[in-house]
């Protein structure tokens, strides 16, 4: 491995872990390292400091990162999936689509006063996704340009957030303010009972993604070569998209949208790794996404404190500049 690899890596699991170190600190009350270090090595501490610690904080910041990570891979294996790197799941209006079933299912639970698990709001946010995803890719198949194709996505995703604020506005539960917030993108309605189910369904698009690395590769250099060295490519198209919606639907179930991360990092990871291979820039991302969206938590939380801004605002504000130097260069090109 090339020194160069090594030492983005260790810069980035280095600024990965200042980040947690001040997130943990960062907020109206303010701890010192030795009320930290009893509270999470000695289970003592003040009751207060200790639940704003071990039930807000750190489930946020493992959210944060979890969420980060598998959002910035999703829009790899999009990029992937249409060999095209301006591709992600919200430009391209699927974390929009997630979102709408999402919310339809939220309302309805507080409509008839059921109570709703990890389990369905990830399986209507994957709903969401797939069906955007499948509009995505017949557009695709009609639509050569890929400029045009990203307008087709915006405007999906148009679509299904001006659908979704249609049904906050008529909802009728007050309840559903909580809807609104997450419908702008938010880590801060998770707990613990959230971080054991996004840990593992996270974990397993890793890991799949990194076996997937090797038939990446091999299929960026077109169909006919893949089919060449083995690869069923119509089954392995398919994998790639179901894994990419179900992370991209992880992330929308538990903390709303979340702009542009999935476009962003993954270029941004290219440009520092110098390079193209997938594995490289699998684990990359992730790494690159964790860093990115606690960055943006932590601006969220603390920019205009006591007010705490949508996440997506932030990724937006950086992500946002990336994207357009992204479209300019290959009209340059």
């Amino acid at each position: 491995m090339k020194k160069r690899t090594v030492l983005i890596y260790i810069i980035l699991i280095l600024l990965l872990a200042l980040l947690v170190i001040i997130n943990i600190n960062a907020g109206s009350v303010r701890l010192s390292l030795a009320e930290i270090f009893k509270i999470l090595f000695l289970n003592k501490g003040e009751m207060v400091n200790s639940t704003i610690l071990l039930n807000i904080r750190i489930p946020r910041i493992i959210v944060a990162i979890f969420l980060g990570g598998g959002l910035a891979l999703s829009g790899y294996l999009l990029q992937a999936f249409f060999s095209n790197p301006i591709a992600g799941p919200f430009v391209l209006g699927i974390s929009s689509g997630a979102k709408f079933i999402v919310a339809i299912l939220m309302v309805i639970s507080c409509q008839y006063a059921f109570s709703l698990n990890s389990f369905s709001l990830i399986v209507a946010a994957f709903i969401g996704a797939m069906i955007a995803t499948l509009f995505v890719i017949v557009m695709a198949n009609k639509v050569k340009n890929m400029s045009i194709l990203i307008v087709c996505g915006v405007m999906t995703g148009y679509i299904c957030s001006a659908a979704t604020e249609l049904i906050v506005s008529f909802a009728d539960d007050s309840n559903i303010v909580n809807l609104h917030n997450w419908s702008m993108g938010t880590f801060s309605s998770v707990s613990w009972k959230e971080v054991y189910v996004i840990i593992p369904v996270i974990i397993f698009g890793l890991i799949v993604s990194i076996f997937l690395s090797k038939n990446i590769e091999a299929y960026a250099y077109g169909e006919d070569y893949a089919s060449s060295v083995g690869i069923n490519v119509k089954n392995f198209r398919l994998l790639l998209i179901l894994v990419s919606s179900l992370l991209s639907a992880t992330v929308t179930a538990f903390a709303g949208p979340i702009s542009f991360v999935g476009i962003a990092v993954p270029h941004v990871i290219r440009n520092l790794f110098k390079t193209s291979k997938p594995f490289i820039i699998i684990t990359g991302s992730f790494l690159g996404g964790a860093v990115f969206c606690l960055f943006c938590d932590l601006l969220a939380r603390n920019l205009f404190a006591p007010v705490e801004l949508s996440i997506s605002t932030i990724t937006a504000i950086f992500g946002a500049p990336v994207v357009i130097s992204m479209l300019l260069s290959r009209k340059r090109g």
